[in-house]
């Protein structure tokens, strides 16, 4: 049986990649922090994903699973030398973490089988995360280490959407996990070494930049737009179906979404078409209103500065759109609903960046944190910075208008 070896076991790893790969008849390794989860895969070998649609719930065996501490490098590296393909989905700050195991990996796997080339699947919805990795790399290989010739970096585009799972599940049973039928795997296809792994649901795409952006521009700019929207307009609501219920909510998110897919149409001529991004976006609309996923306001919502990043799903089309010439308003209007974000968990709590992130706008002012944050330029953007600002009053005020 072949093996693939994957930089965490959560909602992604479990629901998505591990799925993918156990079904297509891999042994699947997972290397975790959390020994509850590296315990529970341990012992039944075994996991579920119940796949949440309006037509029913519908749950998936994935087999053949096992678990090791990431903390144990010695042994994830044993098994990093034997691996058929990898995958990292652990989330850009802990990526740091894994690059030097990786470094450790590749050179005893040039020991023990010469020459042979391991392919990384990156799931991690970044912009670049192949010349990333690629860059701390070289740092740790020796100078004459053929690197290009012995990993495969592979990016992707992650479409998947897996909701938080409730408390009370994940005590009982912490491998479980909720996804939405959507089951394709955007990837690089000129990354791999070896030939593309033969599994359905894998849909290797050239070239991958375009793709990435598609995924960031339309589908997590869309998330934005609606909850931050959604979240001062119609703030009972809870869920993101309750919000597209609501005529307001839906033209505004499907405007935006619109004016992402005319910066891709000019980014990209070659690649998209507008019939087909038309037809994304609908589709995307369409599982954004899944009901029996249950995704929430503020699943989608939290963490209010990475979403506010610069090559994020907000400042990033909008700093493409500017470079296009193409309107900037709505993304100025999305930045600064995004600093009105007032969701709260199932206790009734903020997520703690964002409380800690709002206590910084009243103390320093929301100029300063966009400069900080979003990286402006504090005279070359001004007049971004001035709009931004202008929505955030007015919008404090309850002036709301789109």
């Amino acid at each position: 049986m072949k093996k693939i070896v994957i930089f965490g076991a959560g909602k992604i790893g479990r629901s998505f990649i591990g799925q993918l790969f156990s079904r297509g008849g891999y042994e699947v390794v997972f290397a975790d922090v959390d020994p509850a989860i590296i315990n529970a895969l341990n012992h039944h070998r075994q996991y579920t994903v119940v796949i949440k649609s309006e037509e029913g719930d519908h749950s998936l065996i994935i087999k053949n699973a096992r678990g090791i501490s990431a903390l144990q490098t010695d042994a994830v590296i044993l098994e990093l030398a034997t691996a058929d393909i990898a995958a990292v989905c652990v989330g850009k700050m802990a990526l740091a973490k894994v690059i030097p195991v990786l470094a450790n990996a590749l050179m005893h796997r040039e020991k023990i089988t010469p020459g042979r080339a391991l392919d990384l699947i990156i799931a991690e919805n970044m912009r670049d995360a192949a010349d990333l990795i690629i860059g701390q790399l070289k740092k740790l290989l020796p100078q004459n280490y053929p690197l290009s010739q012995r990993i495969g970096l592979v990016e992707t585009s992650i479409g998947k959407m897996v909701p938080i799972m409730p408390a009370e599940l994940q005590k009982k049973d912490p491998l479980l996990v909720y996804a939405e039928p959507y089951n394709q795997l955007i990837l690089d296809k000129d990354a791999f070494i070896n030939p593309i792994p033969e599994i359905e649901g894998l849909e290797p795409k050239s070239p991958m930049k375009a793709w990435v952006d598609r995924k960031s521009f339309i589908h997590n700019f869309g998330h934005a737009a609606l909850v931050y929207y959604g979240n001062l307009k119609h703030p009972h609501c809870r869920y993101l179906y309750e919000l597209l219920a609501n005529r307001d909510a839906y033209n505004f998110t499907l405007n935006c979404m619109r004016s992402a897919a005319m910066v891709l149409l000019k980014m990209y001529p070659d690649v998209f078409k507008a019939d087909e991004l038309e037809d994304h976006i609908a589709d995307l609309l369409k599982r954004f209103a899944n009901k029996a996923l249950g995704d929430t306001v503020y699943r989608v919502g939290m963490d209010i500065g990475r979403k506010l990043g610069p090559d994020d799903r907000i400042i990033g089309v909008l700093r493409q759109a500017q470079q296009q010439k193409l309107d900037i308003d709505v993304y100025c209007r999305v930045a600064a609903m995004a600093f009105h974000f007032n969701a709260v968990d199932d206790n009734g709590e903020k997520f703690e960046a964002d409380r800690i992130l709002m206590k910084r706008v009243e103390a320093d002012g929301l100029q300063a944190l966009l400069i900080k944050i979003c990286k402006f330029d504090k005279k070359a953007d001004i007049d971004i910075l001035n709009l931004i600002n202008q929505y955030y009053k007015e919008f404090a005020e309850n002036s709301l208008t789109y």
